[in-house]
């Protein structure tokens, strides 16, 4: 896993994994499996937001 600088943003993306789609992020957190898109989208975005 790569080191991440304070001051870089944290870039998120998703990945699906067969039924599943996974929040990711450049700082290497990992959200749960979901279902639903939209739910891995909210996973990030709440990431970011605490971040």
């Amino acid at each position: 896993m790569a080191e991440q600088q304070e001051d870089e943003p944290h870039r998120t993306t998703t990945v699906e994994q067969g039924r599943f789609c996974t929040a990711r992020c450049s700082c290497g957190w990992r959200g749960p499996a979901r279902r639903a898109r939209s739910k891995a989208r909210t996973d990030a975005e709440s990431h970011t937001s605490e971040a």
